[in-house]
């Protein structure tokens, strides 16, 4: 019998090791995708921080809305003017009424967001907040980074929801996004766990919110296709348009606290030099660099543009904002590379229905990375796992003691 095993191993072996395999039938590494450059401004050396590294990209999540948005580099409609170069690392133009993306560059890779967040924090408490609702200021609401921007609420001040929504997208006021988060959840971190339950709900799967104002995080990254996302929600509320088009504001005084009332001014230039401007945010920190959200209309066309990782020279960040736009209004109507999925589309594109994106460093979800395709082909096409197997079996069988036997 052992004779007959060693036999029947030892024809395996010369059948594994002098058969070759055919060309056509061994497995060919799938073509990498070909990247297109987008086009760049030459910007000057900056300091910043070192860039954080960001979750490992899931397939699933970087084809929401069309599988040509899937790449780094630019994508845009076919036998159309090249968009004009920009400083930003990604950016996104799409129709905020069809929802059709007419073009980017890296719409679903990784940046850090810096005030644009606060369209999250915007889309998600506008609609739980009454806006004639008086509310006190605490302690814990100017709890934000020393000489980062801030509308001026003082402890003790009492003011109108209104008036913190105001301060937050006209002066970019980190108190104020602290404040509205607490008062739409009962503690700002409350308040950023549902920001990013908006996140998810919206299908923007690269978009993990720390804090409720954009400040740094460790983790926290967007999108240029998640901004848009949230952007269209934001626009296409009434009151969050009245706002962003809202060009000054009184900030009340407070007798209590004697303390006489100012005036603040919208930040946001695109509404003072843009026709048909619709409002947007800006956003900056010496980590994320310039961040753009902005919103115009022209000719019954409404289009929104969004920008991360610029620098303000040689043209500041609205103002390539503003040239997108100029690029976007110019193509057909129906031109297009994807769209924007609506509310609750996607929400199992994740690894789960409700986590946000594993940040870089923690283990992934589901099982180890040995299991998959390549163990399957190593399976499939390599001798070598066969022939020690043979061969282990056949000397096992030859060691084997008389009379043993093994299930």
């Amino acid at each position: 019998m052992r004779a007959r095993v060693l036999a029947a191993a030892t024809v395996a072996v010369l059948l594994i090791t002098a058969t070759p395999v055919p060309a056509d039938a061994a497995p060919s590494a799938p073509a990498a995708p070909v990247v297109v450059p987008c086009p760049k401004l030459p910007t000057p050396k900056v300091t910043r921080p070192p860039r954080p590294v960001p979750p490992a990209p899931v397939p699933a999540q970087q084809a929401v809305g069309g599988e040509a948005l899937a790449t780094a580099g630019l994508v845009v409609p076919p036998a159309v003017p090249a968009p004009p170069p920009v400083t930003a690392g990604s950016w996104l133009v799409a129709d905020l009424d069809s929802g059709a993306v007419l073009g980017g560059c890296g719409p679903h890779e990784y940046a850090t967001p810096a005030s644009v967040q606060k369209l999250l924090l915007a889309a998600t408490m506008l609609p739980k907040l009454d806006p004639k609702q008086v509310a006190t200021v605490t302690r814990p609401d100017l709890d934000i980074e020393p000489g980062s921007s801030a509308v001026g609420l003082l402890v003790g001040g009492r003011y109108s929801v209104e008036t913190l929504w105001l301060g937050l997208l006209l002066q970019s006021g980190n108190d104020a996004a602290n404040m509205l988060a607490r008062l739409g959840a009962g503690s700002a971190q409350a308040g950023v766990r549902e920001m990013n339950a908006e996140a998810r709900r919206l299908g923007a799967w690269q978009t993990r919110a720390v804090t409720p104002s954009g400040l740094d995080g460790p983790g926290q990254f967007t999108s240029a296709y998640d901004l848009a996302l949230i952007a269209r929600v934001c626009f296409a509320d009434p009151t969050f348009r009245r706002y962003a088009l809202t060009e000054r504001t009184q900030i009340p005084a407070q007798p209590a606290l004697k303390k006489p009332g100012f005036q603040i001014q919208n930040e946001n230039p695109l509404i003072h030099n843009y026709p048909g401007a619709l409002g947007g945010k800006t956003g900056f920190t010496d980590l994320a660099r310039h961040t753009y959200v902005g919103a115009a209309e022209r000719d019954g066309r409404r289009l929104v543009v969004t920008l991360l990782g610029a620098e303000r020279r040689p043209v500041r960040a609205w103002e390539q904002g503003a040239r997108l736009l100029d690029w976007g209004f110019s193509l057909p109507r129906d031109a297009s590379v994807g769209r924007l999925v609506e509310p609750g589309e996607v929400s199992a594109e994740g690894p789960t229905a409700s986590a946000p994106p594993a940040v870089a460093g923690a283990p992934a979800a589901g099982g180890s990375a040995a299991a998959g395709p390549e163990w399957l082909g190593g399976a499939v096409v390599g001798g070598g796992a066969a022939l020690v197997g043979l061969v282990a079996a056949a000397m096992a069988l030859r060691r084997r003691p008389r009379g043993r036997r093994r299930a």
